[in-house]
């Protein structure tokens, strides 16, 4: 992958929906060579598929949280994380290094969805306790840099 498969990929991360003209304008090729960068991109799995952000909150889901998922000795990590797929609420999942085996983001309608959520959570057979972090804003989500982007960062002006 080279810079300009990078700049392809930013290109398409702002927007999906760009044509193969507009991204050629956007990285200097031509709409062939793009649709044929994109394909070979598609096909080694770096692109993995296209998708409409929705606005949670227009959908009633204006609560999101983190939770710590603790599992006992006797666990079996695949069958809680099969789970954990299972439920509504969750949305993303990661198995982590740490005191918790796996930390899930829930998102939910309001407080009374959220405890919902932690009870089914703690109904997992191999689920010991949980752990809850209550999200109060999102300044930002869904940012995946390109490898190789190596750039320092931004920093706001003092």
């Amino acid at each position: 992958m080279d810079a300009v498969d990078r700049s392809i990929l930013d290109a398409l991360r702002a927007n999906a929906r760009a044509t193969f003209a507009e991204l050629a304008r956007e990285v200097g090729l031509s709409a062939p060579a793009v649709h044929e960068r994109v394909g070979k991109l598609e096909a080694a799995g770096v692109i993995t598929g296209y998708h409409a952000a929705v606005a949670p909150e227009a959908l009633g889901y204006s609560m999101s949280a983190l939770v710590g998922v603790f599992l006992s000795d006797t666990a079996d990590e695949d069958a809680v994380a099969e789970h954990l797929a299972a439920l509504a609420a969750v949305e993303d999942c990661w198995f982590v290094a740490g005191e918790e085996s796996f930390v899930v983001k829930v998102r939910v309608p309001d407080i009374g969805g959220l405890e919902r959520a932690i009870r089914d959570l703690s109904k997992i057979e191999g689920v010991s306790r949980t752990r809850s972090t209550v999200v109060l804003s999102t300044r930002f989500e869904g940012r995946v840099r390109a490898a190789g982007d190596h750039a320092e960062p931004v920093l706001p002006k003092a």
